[in-house]
């Protein structure tokens, strides 16, 4: 509703599942090009030279981090001139990022920035004032600019903590700190899973696996092992390990606040786990 030129298309990366709902809703206010077809399973982001890119779009969408499937992009898509608007909800705070690449940056911070209630939006000064006659003044980019982001009273309590979680970011190494904990933790993750003879499986490739939401499955999706695998690291202390209900399994996030002696608890258990049921 804020991009949406009078020619009313746009087009939209769809790699998984937040990227679907998006250009879901999207559709209700305009004409969406879907910029390759529908993958042929679950992880794959079909080489950029394949995207049917249309020049007149008002702008391009993707989903940096598809927390459901594990998929992060591996590269910025080069839109020849067109506006890039991105989701970085789960990615943000956790690589560099050339944010002069984007026309817009859209992130909710309850992943690595806060607690839920409270979105950012980065967006190019000449991309304001665009809105649609429809578009609602609270959602209106152009008016929550010019009103400092309080057209209305703004989630005050999530806004300190967002303050909070950015000081502790700067009092641990930074952005740079971040990303090369991100890397150590993904890495480290990758390789128990890799390394279990087909115990644990991750079927996303390799270029394309997330660094912050590793789904995995055991024997192939053994139900019964996973809910014990479940039901031993809830015991161990270890939460919220439940993939998503769309896909079933395990999954691991390591956002910024998951510590690698964190991890290190939930490797050896896997291979503990492991050793006692393979």
């Amino acid at each position: 509703m804020n991009l949406l030129k009078p020619t009313g298309t746009a087009d939209y990366a769809v790699a998984g599942i937040w990227s679907h709902i998006a250009a879901t809703e999207a559709k209700k206010y305009g004409t969406i090009n879907y910029v390759f077809p529908k993958p042929s399973s679950s992880g794959i982001i079909p080489d950029e030279a394949s995207w049917s890119l249309n020049p007149d779009a008002s702008y391009v969408y993707y989903c940096d981090n598809e927390t459901i499937q594990g998929i992060e992009y591996p590269f910025v898509p080069d839109t020849k001139g067109v506006p890039l608007v991105v989701d970085m909800s789960s990615s943000i705070m956790t690589k560099k990022i050339d944010v002069s690449r984007f026309g817009v940056i859209i992130a909710a911070v309850q992943k690595n920035l806060g607690t839920a209630g409270l979105g950012i939006v980065i967006i190019r000064e000449d991309l304001l004032g665009r809105a649609m006659d429809i578009c609602p003044s609270i959602l209106n980019f152009e008016l929550l600019s010019n009103y400092a982001s309080i057209l209305n009273t703004p989630p005050v309590f999530a806004v300190y903590l967002f303050g909070k979680v950015l000081e502790w970011v700067n009092s641990h190494g930074g952005l740079e700190a971040m990303e090369e904990q991100s890397k150590r933790k993904s890495e480290l993750l990758y390789t128990t899973i890799d390394g279990s003879s087909g115990f644990y499986q991750n079927s996303v490739p390799v270029r394309n696996r997330s660094k912050t939401n590793v789904p995995i499955r055991i024997k192939n999706g053994d139900e019964g092992l996973e809910e014990e695998f479940l039901r031993e690291a809830e015991e161990k202390g270890m939460y919220q390990l439940k993939g998503h209900s769309l896909v079933g399994g395990i999954r691991v996030s390591l956002y910024n606040a998951v510590s690698y002696e964190d991890l290190l608890i939930l490797i050896d258990f896997m291979k503990e786990f492991l050793k006692n049921h393979s």
